[in-house]
Parts: structure tokens; sequence; C-alpha cells
């Protein structure tokens, strides 16, 4: 069929066949002690075994402040 060719890419100078689910972005923000926990559930339900899997990106956040209470830090997560 005329979509299957737009299903095809090349990737390493193999083709494959890509059938990706359209992209979201989930930005989650939980205490040092929970991130590993979160990571490897992520990982876990997450992986297809195929190309478009995704990424997980981790960072530092410095502060967090919620506007309505003046909670900061993990009282405010």
């Amino acid at each position: 069929a005329a979509s299957d060719v737009y299903k095809r890419q090349m990737y390493r100078g193999a083709e494959y066949s890509v059938d990706t689910l359209p992209k979201i972005k989930l930005e989650i923000l939980v205490d040092d002690e929970s991130l590993g926990t979160v990571t490897d559930v992520i990982t876990k339900t997450a992986n297809t075994g195929k190309i478009g899997d995704g990424k997980i990106f981790v960072s530092s956040i410095e502060d967090v402040i919620r506007i309505r209470t003046g909670e900061t830090g993990s009282d405010a997560i």
C-alpha cells in the first residue's frame, strides 16, 4: 500500500518499518530516594524493544515552591 512507503525508514544502512505512537512528554518530579524506582517502572513498562521507545532525561531541580501554600522542597511536591 502507498501508506507503507511512509512507514519505512533507513537507519544505519538497514530498512525498518516504523510504526511509532504519537510522541508525548512526561515531566515527573520525584524525591531523590524515589528516582531509581520511578525510572525502573517507566523503563520496564515503556520498553517494546523497537526503535522509538523513548528516552528518560534526569535533571536536578534546585527548589520547588507551591504558590498557594508557600511550601518548599519535598513538602511542595
